[in-house]
């Protein structure tokens, strides 16, 4: 499967987002994943199973809990192939720049 079919779920986008705020049980995972999306238990594993096999999360066991976390690598994939599309946002972003600086000149010199 594509990283972008991965992560083109909106529910396993946001198990990975509660992943970057640090290591995750799946009990922990599951709970907010049922009330934001109304999944069951098992959907939630799926997506879990997805997400660890495809090389973004990966699992570790203690004791009777699994505990999820980030995997950099496939995020790290996925940040050189959007590399290419960098200059069409990084362009904007520096004329933006300029345009704030260019305000906040304006700003001081006028008071």
């Amino acid at each position: 499967m594509h990283a972008f079919d991965i992560l083109g779920d909106p529910v396993r986008r946001r198990i990975l987002e509660l992943l970057a705020q640090g290591e995750q049980s799946s009990g922990a995972i599951t709970t907010v994943i049922q009330a934001e999306f109304g999944i069951s238990q098992p959907g939630v594993s799926q997506h879990l199973r997805v997400l660890r096999e495809s090389g973004f999360a990966s699992v570790r066991a203690e004791g009777t809990r699994r505990l999820y976390s980030v995997e950099g690598e496939a995020l790290r994939e996925v940040d050189a192939w959007l590399d290419q599309f960098r200059r069409f946002w990084s362009q904007r972003l520096d004329a933006l720049g300029t345009e704030l600086a260019r305000g906040k000149r304006k700003r001081k010199d006028g008071e």
